[in-house]
């Protein structure tokens, strides 16, 4: 990679490890389903982090909460996306998520 060019999370985050999974990541996810018409990035947002949330998989949520606010969902809609997810994915899952929004939206 030319020394110019920013490094992507995928290259950040895997690196040389497993460079498939870079590919696959840039090219596929975010290269082509991210970017299809048929949802806006806004709903792609949404039903990511509520999925996220309902597979208690929480340590991707803060890079897809922010990427959720700057596809246009607010602080004040995706707390609400946890507390419905609360009673549909399980309170644990949703408390734990709490605690990664509050970093993210650095609040006390």
């Amino acid at each position: 990679m030319p020394e110019s060019q920013e490094q992507t999370p995928a290259q950040k985050l895997i690196g040389t490890f497993l460079p498939k999974m870079v590919s696959l990541t840039d090219d596929v996810l975010f290269g082509d389903i991210w970017e299809r018409t048929e949802l806006s990035k806004r709903d792609r947002s949404l039903i990511t982090v509520a999925a996220l949330i309902a597979g208690g998989n929480t340590e991707q949520l803060p890079g897809h909460l922010m990427r959720a606010k700057d596809n246009g969902l607010t602080e004040t809609e995706l707390k609400e996306v946890i507390t419905h997810l609360a009673f549909y994915a399980g309170w644990p899952k949703a408390m734990s998520t709490i605690a990664v929004a509050k970093r993210v939206f650095d609040e006390p």
